[in-house]
């Protein structure tokens, strides 16, 4: 639901608590930002916007409460991207790469939300709580549906589609929070101030889909 929708729909106390949840999820992201995972506290974040403690844990009931949110707003964005790009269309291999890119510029939206999501801590988190309940679980549902349809049209080698997914995930991931975390990637590094940001997804979303492709002649 988009945040027009939301102005219209929601009552003045819902749109209150969603103000302050977000006024708790931005101070926990300059404070991650200044100071990592370990500068973030129930207390640190209601001093940084003038609440009490108790008040805070009406809205997250714990540290961990609070970075699963974050994580799964990130994954609400990306399922939103993702069904944008699906609605383009095209043949099942140029919609799963344009879906693979959804998910870089996803995390380069807010990089400082991306990082939180999956940080040390948070991707231990993620593990740990994966379940069918959740909006990461739709989007790798939506990823292996795309591998098995790939599969089904003979345009996908024979793989396992969840060990596919798991792989697509770790590349797009990896490159996603170097961009985030490193502010002169990949410029920065000697000899390589020609080389663009987007030549690199670019070449990264290539490769990914070579790996998947059944033969040289899908390209």
């Amino acid at each position: 639901m988009t945040a027009e929708a939301h102005s219209f729909e929601d009552s003045p106390a819902e749109r209150r608590r969603r103000k302050v949840r977000e006024a708790i999820i931005g101070a926990a992201e300059h404070i991650f930002t200044e100071e990592g995972e370990s500068g973030i506290s129930m207390r640190r974040l209601a001093e940084a916007i003038d609440y009490s403690p108790a008040a805070i844990y009406k809205y997250f009931a714990s540290k961990d409460e609070l970075f699963t949110a974050i994580r799964n707003t990130f994954f609400e964005r990306l399922l939103e991207h993702i069904h944008a790009a699906m609605e383009e269309g095209g043949e099942t291999h140029i919609l799963c790469a344009r879906c693979m890119r959804a998910y870089i510029e996803t995390g380069l939206e807010e990089p400082n939300h991306y990082m939180m999501a999956f940080s040390a801590g948070g991707a231990e988190r993620a593990i740990r709580e994966h379940s069918e309940d959740e909006v990461s679980y739709q989007a790798e549902s939506l990823l292996v549906s795309m591998i098995e349809k790939g599969k089904e049209e003979g345009v996908f080698r024979d793989i396992d589609p969840k060990v596919a997914s798991k792989a697509v995930w770790a590349s797009l991931h990896g490159l996603t929070m170097l961009i985030v975390s490193l502010e002169d990637f990949p410029q920065g590094m000697p000899g390589s101030e020609h080389v663009t940001r987007e030549a690199v997804i670019e070449l990264q979303t290539d490769m990914i889909m070579r790996g998947l492709l059944a033969s040289p002649a899908n390209d």
